[in-house]
Protein backbone atom coordinates (compact mmCIF):
# COMPACT_ATOMS: atom_id res chain seq x y z
CA UNK A 1 0.00 0.00 0.00
CA UNK A 2 1.30 3.63 -0.83
CA UNK A 3 2.02 5.64 1.89
CA UNK A 4 0.01 8.98 2.50
CA UNK A 5 -0.19 11.90 -0.22
CA UNK A 6 2.56 14.70 -0.04
CA UNK A 7 3.63 17.33 -2.40
CA UNK A 8 4.96 16.66 -5.60
CA UNK A 9 7.41 19.51 -5.98
CA UNK A 10 10.80 18.73 -6.04
CA UNK A 11 12.78 17.51 -2.62
CA UNK A 12 14.89 20.26 -2.51
CA UNK A 13 11.72 22.59 -2.64
CA UNK A 14 10.26 20.42 -0.39
CA UNK A 15 13.66 20.98 2.05
CA UNK A 16 13.67 24.71 1.80
CA UNK A 17 10.20 25.05 2.22
CA UNK A 18 10.16 22.98 5.75
CA UNK A 19 13.58 24.84 6.87
CA UNK A 20 12.08 28.64 6.09
CA UNK A 21 8.61 27.95 7.17
CA UNK A 22 7.79 24.27 8.78
CA UNK A 23 4.68 25.18 10.43
CA UNK A 24 2.69 26.90 7.33
CA UNK A 25 3.80 23.60 5.56
CA UNK A 26 2.15 21.83 8.02
CA UNK A 27 -0.70 23.70 8.22
CA UNK A 28 -1.58 23.42 4.16
CA UNK A 29 -0.49 19.99 3.94
CA UNK A 30 -3.44 19.02 7.00
CA UNK A 31 -5.57 20.77 5.16
CA UNK A 32 -4.55 19.32 1.32
CA UNK A 33 -4.08 15.67 2.46
CA UNK A 34 -5.61 15.38 6.20
CA UNK A 35 -4.49 13.83 9.02
CA UNK A 36 -1.76 12.34 7.42
CA UNK A 37 0.93 13.54 4.85
CA UNK A 38 4.19 12.61 3.40
CA UNK A 39 7.38 15.46 2.86
CA UNK A 40 10.44 14.37 1.15
CA UNK A 41 13.55 15.55 3.02
CA UNK A 42 15.92 14.24 2.53
CA UNK A 43 17.34 13.82 -1.23
CA UNK A 44 18.57 10.52 -1.01
CA UNK A 45 15.86 8.75 1.39
CA UNK A 46 12.38 7.97 1.16
CA UNK A 47 9.44 10.03 2.36
CA UNK A 48 8.42 10.61 6.06
CA UNK A 49 5.20 9.96 7.00
CA UNK A 50 3.79 12.64 9.62
CA UNK A 51 0.61 12.17 11.55
CA UNK A 52 -1.49 14.05 13.49
CA UNK A 53 -4.58 12.08 14.67
CA UNK A 54 -4.37 11.03 18.63
CA UNK A 55 -4.95 7.85 17.72
CA UNK A 56 -1.84 7.65 15.04
CA UNK A 57 0.37 9.70 17.55
CA UNK A 58 -0.99 7.22 20.67
CA UNK A 59 -0.26 4.17 18.19
CA UNK A 60 3.34 5.79 17.78
CA UNK A 61 4.16 6.25 21.31
CA UNK A 62 2.83 3.27 22.51
CA UNK A 63 4.78 0.96 20.53
CA UNK A 64 8.22 1.37 21.31
CA UNK A 65 10.57 -1.58 20.82
CA UNK A 66 7.79 -3.32 19.31
CA UNK A 67 6.62 -2.65 16.05
CA UNK A 68 8.42 1.14 16.14
CA UNK A 69 12.04 2.22 16.92
CA UNK A 70 13.50 5.40 18.11
CA UNK A 71 17.01 4.96 17.23
CA UNK A 72 19.16 7.54 17.95
CA UNK A 73 20.84 7.90 14.57
CA UNK A 74 17.67 9.43 13.05
CA UNK A 75 18.35 12.45 15.43
CA UNK A 76 21.80 13.02 14.39
CA UNK A 77 21.10 16.69 12.98
CA UNK A 78 21.67 17.52 16.68
CA UNK A 79 25.11 15.65 17.34
CA UNK A 80 27.29 18.77 16.16
CA UNK A 81 26.06 20.41 19.04
CA UNK A 82 24.97 17.88 21.61
CA UNK A 83 28.02 15.51 20.85
CA UNK A 84 27.68 11.76 19.56
CA UNK A 85 26.95 10.66 24.18
CA UNK A 86 23.62 12.91 23.80
CA UNK A 87 20.71 10.95 25.45
CA UNK A 88 18.94 12.36 22.43
CA UNK A 89 21.39 10.36 20.21
CA UNK A 90 21.87 7.10 22.18
CA UNK A 91 19.28 3.82 21.23
CA UNK A 92 18.74 0.59 23.31
CA UNK A 93 20.11 -0.33 26.32
CA UNK A 94 22.56 2.91 26.50
CA UNK A 95 19.62 5.36 26.00
CA UNK A 96 18.00 3.46 29.44
CA UNK A 97 21.19 3.51 31.31
CA UNK A 98 21.94 7.58 30.21
CA UNK A 99 18.01 8.15 31.06
CA UNK A 100 18.33 6.64 34.86
CA UNK A 101 21.47 8.23 35.08
CA UNK A 102 20.21 11.87 34.75
CA UNK A 103 16.39 11.71 35.50
CA UNK A 104 16.72 11.59 39.41
CA UNK A 105 18.01 15.25 39.79
CA UNK A 106 14.34 16.45 37.80
CA UNK A 107 12.41 15.02 40.06
CA UNK A 108 11.01 15.05 44.16
CA UNK A 109 12.39 17.19 46.67
CA UNK A 110 15.84 17.53 44.71
CA UNK A 111 14.07 19.86 42.18
CA UNK A 112 12.53 21.96 45.03
CA UNK A 113 15.81 22.82 46.14
CA UNK A 114 16.19 24.54 42.59
CA UNK A 115 12.86 27.28 43.90
CA UNK A 116 15.07 29.36 45.73
CA UNK A 117 17.55 29.77 42.67
CA UNK A 118 14.53 30.53 40.33
CA UNK A 119 13.48 33.09 42.83
CA UNK A 120 16.35 34.60 43.51
CA UNK A 121 17.92 34.90 40.05
CA UNK A 122 14.87 36.11 38.44
CA UNK A 123 14.62 39.29 40.90
CA UNK A 124 18.21 39.90 40.21
CA UNK A 125 17.45 39.66 36.53
CA UNK A 126 14.21 42.19 36.58
CA UNK A 127 16.36 44.69 38.96
CA UNK A 128 18.48 45.21 36.65
CA UNK A 129 15.75 47.03 34.26
CA UNK A 130 14.44 50.71 34.38
CA UNK A 131 11.32 51.55 34.60
CA UNK A 132 9.41 52.73 31.54
CA UNK A 133 12.81 51.80 29.82
CA UNK A 134 11.38 49.33 26.75
CA UNK A 135 13.20 45.75 27.27
CA UNK A 136 13.30 42.68 24.87
CA UNK A 137 11.39 40.24 26.78
CA UNK A 138 12.94 37.10 25.14
CA UNK A 139 16.54 38.62 26.39
CA UNK A 140 15.39 39.12 29.96
CA UNK A 141 13.80 35.41 29.88
CA UNK A 142 16.73 33.57 28.30
CA UNK A 143 19.13 35.59 30.94
CA UNK A 144 16.63 34.10 33.85
CA UNK A 145 16.63 30.46 32.08
CA UNK A 146 20.19 30.31 31.33
CA UNK A 147 21.48 31.50 34.81
CA UNK A 148 19.15 28.57 36.13
CA UNK A 149 20.26 26.22 34.25
CA UNK A 150 24.19 27.53 34.69
CA UNK A 151 23.51 27.20 38.65
CA UNK A 152 21.11 23.99 38.98
CA UNK A 153 23.70 22.53 36.16
CA UNK A 154 27.06 23.20 37.12
CA UNK A 155 26.31 24.68 40.28
CA UNK A 156 28.43 28.02 39.02
CA UNK A 157 26.62 31.09 40.55
CA UNK A 158 29.23 33.82 39.89
CA UNK A 159 33.00 33.86 37.85
CA UNK A 160 34.91 34.30 34.79
CA UNK A 161 34.00 30.99 33.76
CA UNK A 162 30.26 30.87 33.70
CA UNK A 163 30.38 34.11 32.18
CA UNK A 164 32.60 33.34 29.45
CA UNK A 165 30.54 29.95 28.79
CA UNK A 166 27.04 31.85 29.40
CA UNK A 167 27.61 34.22 26.78
CA UNK A 168 29.83 31.11 24.02
CA UNK A 169 26.26 29.24 24.37
CA UNK A 170 24.24 32.36 23.49
CA UNK A 171 26.40 33.08 20.77
CA UNK A 172 26.42 29.61 19.78
CA UNK A 173 22.22 29.03 20.28
CA UNK A 174 22.35 32.57 17.99
CA UNK A 175 24.02 31.23 15.04
CA UNK A 176 22.48 28.05 15.03
CA UNK A 177 18.83 29.27 14.80
CA UNK A 178 19.38 31.63 11.43
CA UNK A 179 17.94 29.48 8.14
CA UNK A 180 21.32 28.74 6.73
CA UNK A 181 22.19 26.27 9.81
CA UNK A 182 18.88 24.73 9.42
CA UNK A 183 19.37 24.17 5.61
CA UNK A 184 23.16 22.92 6.36
CA UNK A 185 21.21 19.83 8.50
CA UNK A 186 18.86 18.72 6.09
CA UNK A 187 21.63 19.54 2.81
CA UNK A 188 24.87 18.56 4.38
CA UNK A 189 26.78 19.66 0.42
CA UNK A 190 26.16 22.91 1.51
CA UNK A 191 28.93 22.90 3.73
CA UNK A 192 31.64 23.23 0.76
CA UNK A 193 29.78 26.66 -0.24
CA UNK A 194 31.90 29.50 0.02
CA UNK A 195 30.70 32.14 2.80
CA UNK A 196 28.83 29.49 4.63
CA UNK A 197 32.10 27.16 5.19
CA UNK A 198 33.84 29.91 6.77
CA UNK A 199 30.45 30.68 9.37
CA UNK A 200 30.52 26.78 9.91
CA UNK A 201 34.17 26.60 11.17
CA UNK A 202 33.28 29.97 13.35
CA UNK A 203 30.80 27.81 14.56
CA UNK A 204 32.75 24.86 15.08
CA UNK A 205 35.54 27.40 17.13
CA UNK A 206 32.80 28.77 19.48
CA UNK A 207 31.95 25.27 20.03
CA UNK A 208 35.71 24.02 21.12
CA UNK A 209 35.89 26.66 23.92
CA UNK A 210 32.53 26.31 24.85
CA UNK A 211 33.90 22.64 25.50
CA UNK A 212 37.25 23.50 27.33
CA UNK A 213 35.05 25.11 29.49
CA UNK A 214 33.06 22.30 30.61
CA UNK A 215 35.74 20.19 30.28
CA UNK A 216 37.75 22.28 32.91
CA UNK A 217 34.56 22.61 35.37
CA UNK A 218 33.75 18.76 35.50
CA UNK A 219 38.13 17.90 36.07
CA UNK A 220 37.89 20.69 38.90
CA UNK A 221 34.98 18.98 40.89
CA UNK A 222 36.32 15.52 39.96
CA UNK A 223 39.59 17.04 42.14
CA UNK A 224 37.58 18.63 44.90
CA UNK A 225 34.19 16.55 45.75
CA UNK A 226 31.60 17.96 47.73
CA UNK A 227 29.08 15.36 48.87
CA UNK A 228 26.96 18.35 50.00
CA UNK A 229 26.48 20.16 46.36
CA UNK A 230 23.37 19.39 44.64
CA UNK A 231 23.61 20.76 41.24
CA UNK A 232 23.26 18.36 38.74
CA UNK A 233 26.65 17.93 37.56
CA UNK A 234 27.62 16.93 40.97
CA UNK A 235 24.88 14.16 41.25
CA UNK A 236 25.63 12.93 37.70
CA UNK A 237 29.35 12.26 38.59
CA UNK A 238 27.82 10.32 41.46
CA UNK A 239 25.57 8.48 40.04
CA UNK A 240 26.46 4.63 38.92
CA UNK A 241 24.92 2.39 36.47
CA UNK A 242 23.50 -1.17 36.99
CA UNK A 243 27.28 -2.32 36.52
CA UNK A 244 28.47 0.01 39.45
CA UNK A 245 30.09 2.32 36.53
CA UNK A 246 29.90 6.12 36.48
CA UNK A 247 30.00 8.61 33.20
CA UNK A 248 33.32 9.48 31.27
CA UNK A 249 34.04 12.71 31.02
CA UNK A 250 32.89 12.75 27.39
CA UNK A 251 29.67 11.77 28.40
CA UNK A 252 29.12 14.59 30.90
CA UNK A 253 29.96 17.00 28.78
CA UNK A 254 27.35 15.73 25.95
CA UNK A 255 24.68 15.13 28.50
CA UNK A 256 25.30 18.55 30.02
CA UNK A 257 25.45 20.72 26.79
CA UNK A 258 21.98 18.99 26.40
CA UNK A 259 21.05 19.91 29.40
CA UNK A 260 22.33 23.43 29.17
CA UNK A 261 20.69 24.02 25.47
CA UNK A 262 17.40 22.03 25.90
CA UNK A 263 17.30 23.20 29.21
CA UNK A 264 16.91 27.30 28.55
CA UNK A 265 16.53 27.45 25.16
CA UNK A 266 12.99 25.89 24.67
CA UNK A 267 11.79 27.03 28.25
CA UNK A 268 13.14 30.92 27.85
CA UNK A 269 10.51 31.36 24.76
CA UNK A 270 7.82 29.39 26.73
CA UNK A 271 7.86 32.22 29.22
CA UNK A 272 8.38 34.71 26.64
CA UNK A 273 5.23 33.58 25.00
CA UNK A 274 3.41 33.46 27.81
CA UNK A 275 4.45 36.56 29.47
CA UNK A 276 3.18 38.06 25.44
CA UNK A 277 -0.23 36.51 25.75
CA UNK A 278 -0.73 37.27 29.58
CA UNK A 279 0.05 40.89 28.97
CA UNK A 280 -2.21 41.35 25.60
CA UNK A 281 -5.32 39.89 27.15
CA UNK A 282 -6.05 41.82 30.13
CA UNK A 283 -8.86 38.90 31.39
CA UNK A 284 -6.02 36.42 31.19
CA UNK A 285 -4.07 38.97 32.94
CA UNK A 286 -6.44 39.93 36.06
CA UNK A 287 -7.19 36.18 36.36
CA UNK A 288 -3.85 35.42 37.04
CA UNK A 289 -3.19 38.16 39.06
CA UNK A 290 -6.16 37.51 41.64
CA UNK A 291 -4.84 33.51 41.22
CA UNK A 292 -1.27 34.42 42.68
CA UNK A 293 -2.20 37.04 45.03
CA UNK A 294 -4.74 35.00 46.83
CA UNK A 295 -1.36 32.75 47.82
CA UNK A 296 -0.36 36.31 49.78
CA UNK A 297 3.58 37.40 50.33
CA UNK A 298 6.21 34.92 49.85
CA UNK A 299 3.80 32.05 48.89
CA UNK A 300 5.28 28.20 48.63
CA UNK A 301 7.13 27.43 45.80
CA UNK A 302 4.55 23.76 45.74
CA UNK A 303 1.48 26.44 46.20
CA UNK A 304 2.35 28.23 43.00
CA UNK A 305 3.31 24.92 41.15
CA UNK A 306 -0.47 23.70 42.01
CA UNK A 307 -2.55 26.93 40.87
CA UNK A 308 -4.81 26.47 38.58
CA UNK A 309 -5.08 28.96 36.38
CA UNK A 310 -1.40 29.27 36.18
CA UNK A 311 -0.95 25.86 35.01
CA UNK A 312 -3.96 26.18 32.70
CA UNK A 313 -1.79 29.97 31.96
CA UNK A 314 1.42 27.79 30.85
CA UNK A 315 -0.24 24.78 29.00
CA UNK A 316 -2.09 26.77 26.39
CA UNK A 317 0.63 28.72 26.42
CA UNK A 318 2.52 25.40 25.12
CA UNK A 319 -0.27 24.22 23.24
CA UNK A 320 -0.81 27.29 20.32
CA UNK A 321 2.80 27.12 19.41
CA UNK A 322 4.40 24.25 21.17
CA UNK A 323 7.93 24.57 21.61
CA UNK A 324 8.64 21.70 19.93
CA UNK A 325 6.83 20.97 16.57
CA UNK A 326 7.05 16.83 15.96
CA UNK A 327 7.86 14.19 18.48
CA UNK A 328 11.21 12.68 17.94
CA UNK A 329 11.19 10.63 14.85
CA UNK A 330 10.46 6.96 15.06
CA UNK A 331 11.47 3.78 12.28
CA UNK A 332 9.12 1.23 11.23
CA UNK A 333 10.93 -2.36 12.37
CA UNK A 334 8.23 -5.14 11.20
CA UNK A 335 5.40 -4.17 9.34
CA UNK A 336 2.52 -2.30 10.98
CA UNK A 337 -0.92 -0.53 10.25
CA UNK A 338 -0.98 3.11 11.56
CA UNK A 339 -4.00 5.78 10.38
CA UNK A 340 -4.66 3.36 8.36
CA UNK A 341 -1.65 2.92 6.39
CA UNK A 342 0.41 -0.60 5.55
CA UNK A 343 3.99 0.49 7.06
CA UNK A 344 6.87 -1.18 5.50
CA UNK A 345 10.16 -2.34 7.75
CA UNK A 346 12.00 0.99 7.25
CA UNK A 347 9.67 3.60 6.97
CA UNK A 348 10.23 6.60 9.07
CA UNK A 349 7.58 8.63 10.62
CA UNK A 350 6.83 11.24 13.01
CA UNK A 351 4.20 12.68 15.33
CA UNK A 352 3.31 16.20 14.39
CA UNK A 353 2.17 17.96 17.56
CA UNK A 354 1.87 21.45 16.13
CA UNK A 355 -0.46 19.92 14.16
CA UNK A 356 -2.28 18.02 16.60
CA UNK A 357 -2.16 21.01 18.48
CA UNK A 358 -4.17 23.15 16.15
CA UNK A 359 -6.73 20.28 15.35
CA UNK A 360 -10.27 22.04 15.50
CA UNK A 361 -12.12 18.89 17.03
CA UNK A 362 -9.91 18.48 20.03
CA UNK A 363 -9.19 22.37 20.46
CA UNK A 364 -12.32 24.85 19.41
CA UNK A 365 -11.14 28.02 17.57
CA UNK A 366 -7.28 26.67 17.95
CA UNK A 367 -5.93 30.14 16.90
CA UNK A 368 -7.51 31.64 19.97
CA UNK A 369 -5.35 31.59 23.30
CA UNK A 370 -8.19 30.28 25.82
CA UNK A 371 -6.68 28.78 29.10
CA UNK A 372 -9.86 27.85 30.38
CA UNK A 373 -10.23 25.67 27.74
CA UNK A 374 -7.49 23.47 30.57
CA UNK A 375 -10.04 23.67 33.09
CA UNK A 376 -13.12 23.12 31.69
CA UNK A 377 -11.68 19.81 29.89
CA UNK A 378 -8.35 16.86 30.62
CA UNK A 379 -7.09 16.18 27.68
CA UNK A 380 -5.02 13.10 27.11
CA UNK A 381 -1.47 12.46 26.43
CA UNK A 382 -1.90 11.89 22.83
CA UNK A 383 -3.84 15.21 22.58
CA UNK A 384 -1.28 17.30 24.34
CA UNK A 385 1.84 16.34 24.11
CA UNK A 386 4.28 19.54 24.25
CA UNK A 387 7.31 17.45 25.70
CA UNK A 388 6.99 14.32 23.21
CA UNK A 389 5.97 10.80 24.69
CA UNK A 390 7.13 7.50 24.88
CA UNK A 391 10.78 6.17 25.20
CA UNK A 392 12.10 10.10 24.06
CA UNK A 393 9.64 12.02 26.03
CA UNK A 394 11.77 14.94 27.78
CA UNK A 395 12.96 14.34 30.94
CA UNK A 396 13.50 17.45 31.89
CA UNK A 397 9.84 18.31 31.54
CA UNK A 398 8.98 18.63 35.48
CA UNK A 399 11.89 21.23 36.09
CA UNK A 400 10.75 23.05 33.06
CA UNK A 401 7.10 23.17 34.01
CA UNK A 402 7.82 24.27 37.52
CA UNK A 403 10.81 26.62 36.32
CA UNK A 404 8.05 28.19 34.12
CA UNK A 405 5.46 28.78 36.64
CA UNK A 406 8.14 29.92 39.14
CA UNK A 407 10.33 32.65 36.91
CA UNK A 408 6.03 34.30 35.58
CA UNK A 409 4.61 34.24 39.34
CA UNK A 410 7.57 36.07 40.26
CA UNK A 411 7.72 38.23 38.10
CA UNK A 412 3.73 39.04 37.34
CA UNK A 413 3.68 39.49 41.25
CA UNK A 414 6.53 42.21 41.46
CA UNK A 415 6.36 43.68 38.78
CA UNK A 416 3.65 45.81 36.31
CA UNK A 417 4.40 45.18 32.83
CA UNK A 418 3.09 46.67 29.29
CA UNK A 419 3.59 45.44 26.16
CA UNK A 420 5.23 48.81 24.27
CA UNK A 421 3.92 47.33 20.94
CA UNK A 422 0.40 45.81 20.56
CA UNK A 423 0.57 44.47 17.38
CA UNK A 424 0.28 40.11 16.18
CA UNK A 425 3.54 38.22 16.71
CA UNK A 426 3.28 34.54 14.98
CA UNK A 427 5.65 31.95 15.45
CA UNK A 428 8.56 30.83 13.06
CA UNK A 429 11.19 28.91 12.96
CA UNK A 430 14.10 28.99 15.46
CA UNK A 431 16.77 26.21 14.73
CA UNK A 432 15.13 22.66 15.36
CA UNK A 433 12.51 24.36 17.31
CA UNK A 434 9.93 27.11 16.97
CA UNK A 435 10.56 31.02 18.03
CA UNK A 436 8.99 34.55 17.38
CA UNK A 437 9.03 36.10 14.57
CA UNK A 438 10.09 39.91 16.12
CA UNK A 439 10.63 40.83 19.30
CA UNK A 440 8.43 41.49 22.25
CA UNK A 441 8.98 44.68 23.87
CA UNK A 442 7.85 45.68 26.78
CA UNK A 443 8.44 47.99 29.93
CA UNK A 444 8.32 48.06 33.60
CA UNK A 445 5.87 50.41 34.57
CA UNK A 446 6.38 50.21 38.27
CA UNK A 447 6.80 47.96 40.98
CA UNK A 448 3.56 46.02 42.24
CA UNK A 449 2.54 45.05 45.42
CA UNK A 450 0.70 41.98 46.20
CA UNK A 451 -2.97 43.16 46.63
CA UNK A 452 -5.82 41.66 48.95
CA UNK A 453 -8.62 40.37 46.92
CA UNK A 454 -12.18 39.39 47.88
CA UNK A 455 -13.19 36.07 48.48
CA UNK A 456 -15.89 36.41 45.92
CA UNK A 457 -13.30 37.51 43.37
CA UNK A 458 -11.08 34.74 44.28
CA UNK A 459 -13.45 32.49 43.38
CA UNK A 460 -14.36 32.96 39.83
CA UNK A 461 -11.10 31.97 38.74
Amino acid sequence: MPLPNGPKTPALFQIMRWVLSPMSYMEACVKTYGDSFSLKLDINSSPIVFFSHPQAVQQILTTDTKELEAPGDLNEIFQYLLGKNSVILLSGTQHQRQRQLIMPPFHGERMRNYAEVIDNITEKVLSKQQINQPFNIRNISQDITLSVMMQAVFGLYEGERAEKLQQLLCEILEVGSEAWRVALLYIPALKNVIGISQLWEQQQRQQDKADQLIYEEIKEQRENPDSSRTDILSLLMAARDEDGQPMTDVELRDELITLLVAGHETTATAITWALYWIQKLPEVRQKLLVELDSLGENPDSNAIFKLPYLTAVCNETLRIYPIAMLTFPRRVKTAVSIGGYDLEPGTVILGSIYSTHQRSDIYPEPKKFNPDRFLEKQFSPYEFLPFGGGARRCIGLAFAQFEMKLALAKILSSRELELVDNGEVQAKRRGLVTGLDRPIQMVIKSQRQVKSRTLETTSSI
